[in-house]
């Protein structure tokens, strides 16, 4: 007897989570149980050295749902996720962090939050189990200045916790440490996102991964997204803005000089604004030159791949057996 193809994938990036493992596997199994659709486990084993993946191969005799992805070395969470949307086989796409700090139980309500022009339901920890100054304080600050630069207001963008559309996952390119902006990037991508509470438990097993030093790195991903969102296909109006405003008042400065020492007569040797006149120019023709240079790029990255510069979620068209007067919907996957 076949099995089933899974209609819901639940992906669980690890790394170094021993203790985890089994309690995780036991909630998950049975909260599917009850959600009774043909379903997948898939744990992306990220380098775990603690045996980890020892514990998820005993795992699978007990749970024939559970499939293991283990990776060569510790990538970090945004590869683990990519590894885990690559090998997923589900029409939606779930994503918990494998802590326990995530509740299992709240799927069904992800689930039926999900409706038909709903892409990404991401879960937000309201009522968060995790210290304040360390965790909770840094985070509402990101999730505020996040939500502010990319135009998708949440409340928690670091929420591991969501449902999404395959179709939406595998538009996604992810790199770096961009996990944390998948909203953001869901939503460059046309899908509607939508974020609902979800209850968030105390870790009791293993230790936090995560610490203050993640919120530079949070800044730095940031401007790769904006930049990502806001002029990947249009560098030219960033640098070439950029370039302008440094370049025009470099000439006119320069030309004020010239000026003053052509027809005045005024001695130019030892003046830091020539030098600063001069840097203004040349500074500015380089991120003009930046920008075109970005414009041939992007216009090779996108006919050299055929790459889409926009998504198509709805077409209306009148069917062929159907009078003009009377449209039928024909609905496109983002």
């Amino acid at each position: 007897m076949s099995t089933p193809a899974p209609e819901l994938s639940v992906v669980v990036p690890v790394w170094d989570e021993v203790e985890c493992i089994d309690p995780l596997i036991a909630e998950l199994g049975a909260v599917l149980d009850r959600v009774g659709r043909p379903a997948e486990i898939l744990v992306v084993d990220d380098g775990s050295t603690d045996g980890t993946f020892a514990r998820l191969a005993a795992a699978q005799a007990r749970e024939p749902r559970l499939r293991v992805v283990r990776l060569a070395r510790n990538y970090g969470q945004t590869a683990a996720l990519a590894a885990g949307f690559e090998a997923a086989r589900g029409a939606l796409i779930v994503t918990m962090d494998g802590d326990l700090q995530n509740d299992p139980h709240e799927l069904p309500r992800l689930l039926d939050a999900l409706a038909d022009d709903v892409d990404v339901v991401n879960g937000w920890r309201r009522e968060r189990r995790d210290p304040w100054l360390t965790r909770r304080l840094p985070s509402q600050i990101a999730n505020g200045i996040i939500s502010i630069v990319t135009g998708t207001r949440l409340h928690d963008y670091g929420c591991t916790l969501r449902v999404m559309r395959a179709s939406v996952t595998r538009e996604l390119r992810l790199y770096g440490e961009l996990h944390r902006f998948i909203p953001a990037l869901a939503a460059d991508l046309g899908a509607r996102v939508i974020e609902i509470p979800v209850h968030h438990r105390a870790r009791t097993l293993g230790r936090s991964k995560y610490g203050l030093t993640r919120t530079v790195r949070v800044v730095l991903d940031l401007l790769t997204v904006k930049f990502l969102s806001g002029y990947a296909t249009r560098p030219i109006q960033l640098f070439g803005l950029l370039g302008l405003c440094l370049a025009v008042p470099g000439l006119g400065l320069t030309a004020a000089l010239g000026f003053q020492r052509l027809v005045l007569g005024i001695p130019l040797g030892g003046r830091p604004i020539v030098l600063l006149a001069i840097l203004l120019v040349v500074v500015g023709v380089q991120l003009i030159s930046i920008g075109l240079l970005g414009e041939l790029v992007v216009r090779t990255y996108h006919e050299s791949q055929e790459k889409p510069i926009y998504r198509v979620r709805t077409v209306l068209e009148a069917a062929p057996e159907l009078t003009s007067n009377t449209p039928a919907a024909k609905p496109e996957a983002i």
